[in-house]
């Protein structure tokens, strides 16, 4: 088993400057590599106090200068708010100067409000993220990229520079929905487990994906499957207990309730959601 850490950049009250939670964040990464971690995945978010990192790969950089055999994980590059050339060549830049420790995981984004913004219409955003992978992949694994898309296209670009990994870095989809986890299978892709999933959850979706991974063609032998799971600690359990409900409370208050979307909190299998994550988180 392999443990790495799946690091936000919350600034729940801005008490703090926001420069403080970056340093304390690359505080904690430089102490994961010292301490044997495998990896730490940096998530992506934008227009959200939640977690503050519009860049995980301006992030991965300063993470990759202060650590030497951390892996630098993307939780995730959200792939349909990028140019995929651009998309391409951050990522492959990432890895030439960490070394090679980039593991890539990308996603369609969900936030509604991140899609406003950047002016994606929702019901484009599959579409767009599968065709921004493959692009990628391909401006990777080609001298020279030449693609015709429905949103794309590009005719003999050379896509500089390559990554460190060869044929590229390891890649991992993010994958909460049924229809992501089978097109990531039919793809041969390896998966992120959604954090908020309860265990139940987990165990059903992983079992399906390990079927659709089959069906495709494709081993489970030996594949890495990241399961992100929200731990509280403190000097007492009772004390952790606390810490860990008012994380669910600003989890739920910006992450999924109305200070974030501005919807009303939804239910999780007719449970109170702070009380879901602390007890089937």
């Amino acid at each position: 088993m392999k443990v790495g850490v799946l690091q936000f950049f919350g600034w729940p009250d801005r008490s703090l400057p926001l420069s403080s939670v970056y340093d304390l964040a690359l505080e904690r990464i430089a102490i994961m590599d010292s301490a044997g971690y495998d990896a730490v995945w940096l998530a992506e978010h934008h227009f959200s106090s939640f977690s503050v990192c519009p860049s995980v790969h301006m992030m991965g950089v300063m993470a990759a200068a202060r650590t030497r055999r951390l892996r630098i994980g993307t939780g995730v590059s959200l792939a349909p708010f990028y140019n995929p050339l651009r998309l391409a060549e951050e990522v492959a830049l990432l890895d030439v100067l960490s070394g090679g420790r980039v593991n890539w995981g990308a996603g369609r984004g969900f936030e509604r409000s991140e899609f406003k913004a950047f002016a994606i219409p929702g019901e484009e955003s599959a579409a767009r993220f599968h065709e921004t992978v493959d692009i990628v992949i391909k401006a990777w694994t080609h001298d020279r990229l030449s693609y015709q898309g429905k949103f794309h296209s590009y005719d003999g670009v050379e896509v500089l520079p390559k990554p460190l990994q060869q044929p590229h870095p390891p890649v991992w989809m993010a994958a909460s929905s049924l229809p992501a986890i089978e097109w990531a299978a039919a793809k041969g892709f390896s998966i992120l487990m959604d954090p908020h999933y309860s265990r139940q959850e987990l165990v059903q979706k992983r079992r399906h994906y390990g079927e659709k991974l089959a069906n495709a063609g494709y081993s489970d032998h030996d594949r890495v499957i990241p399961m992100a799971r929200l731990i509280a600690i403190d000097a007492t359990a009772e004390n952790a207990r606390e810490v860990a409900r008012r994380a669910a409370h600003w989890t739920v208050a910006s992450y999924i309730g109305a200070t974030h979307h501005r919807q009303e909190v939804r239910s999780f299998g007719g449970k109170d959601p702070v009380d879901y994550y602390l007890e089937d988180v």
